[in-house]
């Protein structure tokens, strides 16, 4: 059976996340070229972009921008938002990154496209390609969630009605042995034996083992935030952790 991470990312997904707003990536973009402090036509590689939001609203900020996924449908909907052709989407697993060594200026990973692998390597692993492909002193930004808000204000169940389709979306949240994880289940209500049924895990990873593991990669945590509004992180109370730094 193929990973929850090959199955997830699909046609589902953009129908479970269609209310992600691209206006507010332009605003979360604008923040982060701030913290990162970016000159134009730096070199930025989005890990894990999705849809492409992020990607695209940096590249219209002047930016040249490099958009990489696993997720072949997801990289096709990215190619049909970016009908200018401002940014290179290029199908590749984050852990083995298929890039030179060296090749940005940056690397952005964003709404916790993070922590989806079974083998603790796996995720650390994550953190050395970022490095590879970092030039020296290049900077990075891991937007991950904070384990302590989630395990804090996790709603249990909730459901809600698609109204373009109709369908049904019911999302069943727990947290077991160290991972945060989420049921979705898409059904037509006229048609239940039809369901459709997906998986989303994520390690929940404290403040601590980023720190720990981000000096073993050779990147140099400097900024800790904790939300998009650039506050500073608070264990208890902040939703996000957002990591930035350098390349040692």
């Amino acid at each position: 059976m193929k990973p929850w991470y090959e199955q997830s990312f699909g046609s589902d997904y953009m129908l479970v996340y269609k209310h992600r707003n691209w206006e507010e990536a332009n605003k979360e973009v604008g923040k982060m070229i701030g913290w990162l402090q970016l000159p134009k036509k730096a070199r930025v590689l989005d890990i894990g972009c999705g849809m492409g939001r992020h990607a695209l609203a940096m590249a219209r900020s002047g930016y040249a921008v490099t958009g990489t996924d696993l997720s072949p449908v997801l990289l096709e909907e990215a190619k049909f938002h970016d009908e200018e052709g401002q940014v290179n989407w290029v199908p590749g697993d984050m852990r083995e990154l298929p890039f030179e060594a060296g090749s940005f200026d940056a690397t952005v990973n964003l709404f916790t496209s993070f922590g989806y692998f079974s083998l603790e390597d796996d995720n650390i692993h994550v953190l050395r390609q970022i490095r590879k492909v970092l030039r020296p002193e290049g900077s990075f930004l891991i937007d991950f969630l904070n384990p302590v808000h989630v395990a804090q204000t996790l709603v249990p169940r909730s459901e809600r009605i698609d109204e373009e389709t109709g369908l049904h979306i019911l999302e069943e949240r727990s947290i077991l042995n160290g991972w945060v994880q989420k049921e979705i289940t898409v059904y037509d209500p006229r048609k239940r034996e039809e369901q459709r049924q997906y998986l989303e895990r994520v390690r929940l990873y404290q403040r601590d083992w980023f720190e720990r593991n981000l000096a073993l990669c050779s990147l140099g945590l400097e900024k800790l935030y904790g939300n998009y509004d650039g506050s500073a992180y608070e264990q208890e109370a902040s939703p996000r952790m957002i990591m930035t730094g350098r390349a040692l």
